[in-house]
């Protein structure tokens, strides 16, 4: 079987003796020539689709260079898109949701031809779109000599930490890190990495969020400066490379195939990783099969929980933050019919009272609340007493991250935010309150991790949570409830000064 690339990067596939052509959807069984290993294969590609499942437009190679290497049985062609008695399923997403796929009338196939939507920002995978990957000889892995550039020490708990996560690399085995808000999850992970790659192995750091991304890589370039390490995100210069270390999105992870000997994923709970299934189908797909998986989490899901209580996952806790001081307590605090009052041009008493207070002592105020038409009305009420110091940030805001610049700096006394900003910005001597509390989008989860943002530095190491709210709500108590046992936890092990 023969594959020709048209001019819009189609491939179709003709039978040897004959000139029909098909998709590659309409084959029943995917013929893999046998490797010849007297071919001068090309190195180069070898290096850059090594343990990757691509779409032929995302391969900067001549066609005759794809043509030679799949006759000499070093590409393997699959399925983009498979349809079955059962259903249509996305081999690269792993999506069989039905609702989730689309057809159209395509100019490349000049066919009806099905197409998946839920991968589709990752470039469009169809009918008629096979992934092709590489299994001829892998790149040489060697072991490396890693200078592990970090003069920091680890507190009790982090040692603790970074101890269980050497063992699990060592032992190609599974573990969930449950570390509190600020307890300083990257540490731990250093000797780990250093562990990893020192043995021949591929270390990827995947998170969901691009700006997380963006803040590990510099910071891990420094503390391995002899290791390339390849950052990826959408739109990432440094798409095209492999290296042993890689900090990515998990979408990215989609692009993989049995790649990493270590795969630690960071904010397991977070958006989009806590609700889409087909991130950890990417993620069982882009590790390898005895390959050591590290879970990091704050607030790791009831599921992820379950797990832990039934043995089935390995766990070790950080109880405690860095500088060794307890976790700031919410204080729950009833507000009545806060939105009525909103809508009338005014605060709860109690709140604007709570407001007043930490702008006489100077200090930074984070003020979360439910939506962002709220938070528009409540940046206008805070602005009429506090002026130019009050701003709002939201998940459209095209201004955000410079408005949270002008926080960190003091030039923003008063930051009203969304949930967005639940995770990932510290800000010294921070107060933080939410209004409405008791809305559906505050969860246990999501209250736990915008009451640690307080405290997180040693210099202000305590501070002022308040739940503002018009009615206790179980996701309310189950966050309270959590931050206590943590300091239980801690208190018990001896982990506070």
């Amino acid at each position: 079987m023969l594959f020709t690339q048209t001019r819009n990067n189609i491939i179709k596939f003709t039978n040897q003796n004959s000139d029909h052509t098909r998709r590659i959807s309409d084959i029943p069984n995917i013929q893999q020539p046998p490797i010849q290993e007297t071919f001068p294969f090309n190195q180069d590609l070898q290096h850059f689709l090594s343990c990757k499942r691509l779409l032929a437009d995302e391969l900067p190679f001549t066609h005759d260079t794809l043509q030679t290497h799949y006759q000499n049985g070093y590409l393997k062609l699959d399925y983009g898109i498979h349809s079955t008695k059962t259903g249509t399923k996305c081999n690269r997403c792993g999506n069989n949701d039905q609702n989730l796929f689309a057809s159209f009338n395509c100019a490349r196939c000049h066919q009806m031809c099905t197409y998946c939507r839920h991968c589709i920002m990752m470039g469009r995978v169809s009918e008629c779109t096979p992934l092709i990957s590489w299994i001829g000889p892998q790149p040489r892995s060697m072991g490396q000599h890693v200078n592990l550039s970090w003069e920091g020490t680890l507190s009790k708990g982090q040692q603790l930490a970074s101890d269980r996560v050497v063992k699990a690399i060592q032992s190609n085995t599974s573990l969930l890190v449950w570390a509190v808000c600020g307890a300083g999850k990257t540490e731990v992970l250093f000797k780990g990495i250093e562990t990893a790659i020192s043995k021949g192995g591929r270390v990827c750091i995947a998170t969901p969020r691009t700006d997380v991304v963006l803040e590990l890589s510099p910071r891990l370039k420094q503390v391995f400066p002899n290791i390339e390490v390849v950052t990826l995100y959408g739109g990432s210069e440094d798409r095209t490379k492999n290296a042993l270390l890689t900090i990515a999105t998990t979408h990215q992870l989609l692009r993989y195939y049995r790649a990493f000997d270590t795969l630690i994923i960071d904010e397991v709970d977070a958006f989009p990783f806590s609700i889409d299934s087909t991130l950890e189908y990417a993620e069982k797909k882009a590790r390898k099969e005895e390959g050591s998986l590290i879970y990091l989490s704050a607030t790791p899901s009831r599921k992820i929980q379950r797990e832990v209580s039934a043995k089935s996952l390995e766990s070790v806790v950080i109880p405690a933050r860095y500088h060794q001081q307890p976790l700031p307590v919410p204080t729950l605090m009833w507000c009545g019919k806060w939105e009525r009052k909103i809508l009338k041009g005014l605060l709860p008493a109690n709140v604007r009272v709570w407001v007043r207070k930490h702008m006489e002592k100077g200090s930074p105020i984070f003020l979360f609340v439910p939506n962002i038409a709220l938070l528009e009305k409540v940046v206008k009420i805070l602005t009429q007493e506090h002026g130019n110091l009050v701003a709002g940030v939201h998940s459209k805001d095209t201004e955000r991250k410079e408005k949270v610049t002008m926080f960190r700096e003091g030039k923003i006394k008063i930051l009203v935010t969304t949930t967005i900003l639940e995770r990932g910005v510290t800000v010294e001597n921070v107060q933080v309150g939410v209004l409405g509390a008791e809305e559906d989008v505050f969860t246990e989860s999501a209250l736990v991790q915008i009451a640690g943002r307080v405290g997180r530095s040693s210099q202000y190491p305590s501070g002022d949570v308040r739940f503002f709210h018009y009615g206790k709500t179980n996701e309310m108590v189950a966050a309270v409830d959590q931050i206590r046992k943590m300091n239980y936890q801690a208190r018990k092990g001896g982990f506070f000064q």
